[in-house]
């Protein structure tokens, strides 16, 4: 009986010791997520979820600006989004605040080019673009040492600056 006893405790140990090991894995993967962003906004949900209206365009273009709408206005609503995370919606409420409309979409407007399917084009990658650079984390700052060099002529100009205003004293 005793050695059974034994032998259970040393196989706990063992998965005590597993169980540190994990910890420690996942403390290291919690870390490795902060360093590497990771994409979990979905373009082709998303891509189903926008609204396009086209428009008349002005500019050049003669008779044609008269008759087609070429110009291309793309609305995305980010609260009712199925592509996107409640944390990345709330980045994205925060971030794009001044892009964002009263009733929340996100508008952008495209009317650069005659062709109605490129400037759909042109809207959808310009709407992608402006999702990715808002959920883009900023870098930590670090800090940089000032070189002791640096210190010491900062301090010797100061010095000889001191010295040049001192003579010019008149002296009775």
């Amino acid at each position: 009986m005793a050695i059974r006893w034994y032998m259970l405790w040393r196989k706990f140990r063992h998965f005590e010791s597993l169980s540190d090991q994990i910890e420690s894995l996942s403390d290291q993967f919690e870390s490795l997520s902060d360093r590497f962003e990771l994409k979990i906004m979905d373009k082709e949900i998303i891509q189903t979820e926008i609204q396009y209206k086209a428009v008349r365009s002005s500019g050049a273009g003669g008779q044609n600006v008269n008759k087609v709408s070429t110009k291309i206005q793309l609305q995305f609503f980010v609260e009712q989004s199925n592509g996107l995370t409640t944390d990345e919606k709330s980045t994205l409420t925060e971030k794009l605040a001044n892009r964002i409309t009263k009733e929340g979409f996100i508008m952008v407007e495209c009317g650069e080019t005659r062709s109605q399917l490129k400037n759909k084009e042109l809207c959808t990658q310009r709407l992608f673009i402006l999702l990715e650079n808002a959920l883009k984390k900023d870098k930590k700052r670090i800090k940089t040492k000032i070189p002791k060099a640096v210190i010491k002529k900062r301090l010797e100009d100061k010095k000889r600056n001191a010295d040049k205003k001192e003579n010019r004293r008149f002296r009775f």
